[in-house]
């Protein structure tokens, strides 16, 4: 029996030796294969630098990319990131390695979609693709990895709607930034997330309850979500958008559309009420001039040759001419009337504390947007002052407004829609290939400096600033030149101006100049965040403030080059040039509204920046 138990074992641990020559070959087998299909969509040879070989050991040989468990039996980790692979990714082969935790292959150009298969790596921790090209959706089976932690897949084209990700309870990390997931948010646990950000994709509906977790910049580039915290209140239409079918663009159009109409119904019945009380005031022996209190019926045409619509007033009425629409100098909307926007279809583009934005397509073909002003406690007759010196004040970085309306209730700006967008969406937005090299960035900052002076110093005396400013109120029109959007229609009541105008030594005895002059102050810290936007790349949160401290701990380091854009830094932009904005920026968000220089003086330093970083450039070549 003992010498038939030892033929037994001999024969067992022989048996046991050939499968795990065999297993391991397999393994091999299949991580070379998953290299050769990510490597090229060719399927040309891999890269004899890389070691990945069947004559070589993963662990042992040190294949390039690859992590072993500390006795070098079974491979842990692929990490494959920057090394220009072109292919697709083949889910099947490296889910048989049954050992795989971390898959990573950052900044390359994988294309293609990621297949069910993925659901077979059962040990998969860590998932990071990106900066690539996949497409689709991410497959059902990704919910059904119950190990997974992070899951980081910015910047591709993924589409469709999430898969249930929330399932996998262990999921710490989403990050998804600039894709075109749509749907709804799913429910995830947000009191364990610890990283989480879907901004610049196409998700709509209510955002779900962060736990307080997260802020607004999370969720950034979604016009069709609402809800906190996005300050964007959710309307019966967009709740209940799922159960009818709506689709979330034709849910924008129609709640946009519904805004206008209702705005136009309240007009006429604020218009029709005020007429019935004149004439009852009549009947009872109440003298009225009746030039002054009568309201004209079709379409009118004031002193000026002003454009009047249906149900606009007399001049001589309080309240700035009831429910008129002004046309101003534009020649896109000589012939526009308030009724030709209520019958336009609305999109709503966005909202915020300060009011929402809508892109109206009129009949012939204009787009034009429409601004609805949001608690401004102005009265009629002050707005359509206000408004008109605005108009004649004309710079070509200035975005002029086409017409304004004002009722009672209501406050609308039109403009002509830009259709290349904002300087927020080409920093932090998709690019389409475009290139935001420096040249581009500084010679943005000098037109918005001079844009922004200019208006300075002609309404110094009519305390009008923009009160606003920010790079997403920065349009860039058909030619791709930076124009200020809405100057002058926020009046700033923060407390960086009511800190100023109560405790600087006033040189007048005017309140509403100090307060006039801090809100110029504003303007320029504005200014200041917007050319911290423009040398760091990074987004802007809490008015700038975060971004601030970060700059500044990062220089008061000593590692001034950390602040800059990598994309700046790669394309070797001239560093003398980016610390002098660096250090325009720094004195512009001075903590003290006093400390900051005026807009002409720092309009003169970033042009001088820009001629010297030109005559530089000609010198070199």
């Amino acid at each position: 029996m003992g010498r038939l138990a030892y033929w037994v074992f001999f024969v067992f641990f022989i048996f046991h030796l050939h499968r795990v020559v065999s297993v391991e070959n397999e393994v091999k087998q299949a991580l070379i294969n998953f290299l050769e299909k990510l490597s090229s969509s060719n399927n040309d040879l891999i890269d004899p630098s890389v070691g990945w070989n069947m004559s070589s050991d993963p662990c042992n040989d040190q294949w390039k990319g690859v992590s072993c468990n500390n006795q070098s039996t079974s491979v842990k980790k692929i990490i494959l990131d920057n090394l220009n692979l072109s292919g697709s990714f083949d889910a099947e082969s490296i889910c048989s390695v049954q050992s795989i935790t971390v898959l990573s292959f950052n900044n390359n150009s994988i294309t293609g979609e990621i297949p069910e298969a993925i659901s077979n790596c059962k040990q998969l921790t860590h998932f990071y693709a990106s900066d690539n090209r996949f497409v689709g959706s991410l497959p059902d089976s990704f919910s059904r990895l119950s190990n997974l932690k992070r899951l980081v897949i910015d910047n591709n084209s993924f589409s469709g709607k999430l898969p249930d990700l929330p399932r996998i309870s262990g999921l710490i990390t989403f990050l998804a930034v600039n894709n075109q997931f749509s749907g709804d948010i799913p429910k995830f646990d947000f009191f364990n997330l610890q990283q989480f950000n879907i901004s610049f994709n196409n998700f709509s509906g209510p955002v779900p309850d962060l736990n307080g977790r997260f802020n607004a910049s999370c969720l950034l580039g979604n016009p069709g979500l609402c809800g906190e915290p996005l300050f964007l209140a959710c309307t019966s239409l967009s709740l209940k958008k799922k159960s009818n079918g709506i689709s979330t663009e034709k849910a924008l159009m129609y709640s946009g559309y519904v805004l206008l109409v209702l705005i136009f119904v309240s007009a006429v019945a604020f218009n029709l009420i005020r007429r019935y009380k004149n004439k009852d005031k009549t009947s009872k022996g109440t003298s009225r001039d009746s030039s002054s209190s009568k309201t004209s019926k079709g379409t009118s045409t004031d002193k000026s040759g002003v454009s009047r619509s249906e149900y606009s007033t007399t001049s001589g009425e309080s309240g700035m001419g009831g429910t008129s629409l002004i046309i101003l100098t534009s020649p896109v909307a000589n012939d526009l009337r308030f009724e030709d926007l209520l019958k336009a279809p609305a999109e709503l583009l966005g909202r915020g504390k300060h009011g929402s934005l809508y892109k109206v397509t009129l009949d012939d073909g204009t787009t034009l947007v429409v601004k609805r002003i949001k608690d401004w406690a102005i009265s009629g007759e002050d707005f359509r002052k206000r408004m008109e010196k605005v108009d004649k004040v004309k710079h070509p970085n200035v975005l002029p407004a086409v017409a304004f309306y004002c009722s009672k209730e209501e406050k609308l700006m039109v403009y002509d829609y830009q259709e290349n967008g904002s300087l927020f969406k080409l920093l932090h937005g998709s690019q389409n290939g475009q290139t935001f090299d420096w040249n581009s960035r500084l010679s943005v900052a000098a037109s918005i400096a001079d844009g922004l002076a200019f208006m300075h110093e002609n309404f110094l005396e009519d305390r009008i600033a923009h009160g606003n400013l920010k790079s997403t109120n920065i349009l860039f029109d058909r030619n791709m030149n930076p124009c200020i959007s809405e100057y002058g229609l926020m009046v700033v009541n923060n407390q960086d101006s009511l800190s100023l105008a109560n405790n600087r030594e006033s040189k007048t005895s005017d309140g509403n100049k100090d307060r006039a002059y801090s809100t110029f102050k504003v303007d320029i810290y504005g200014y200041g965040v917007i050319l911290l936007e423009l040398l760091t790349g990074k987004l802007v949160q809490s008015n700038g403030s975060e971004l601030a401290r970060w700059v500044h701990s990062v220089v008061r380091e000593e590692w001034t080059v950390e602040v800059f854009d990598k994309a700046l830094v790669s394309e070797d932009a001239s560093g003398e040039s980016m610390v002098n904005l660096l250090q325009v920026a720094l004195k512009c968000i001075n903590p003290s509204p006093e400390a900051r220089p005026t807009m002409s003086e720092v309009a003169v330093i970033v042009n001088t920046i820009k001629d010297e970083d030109e005559r530089s450039i000609s010198s070199d070549s």
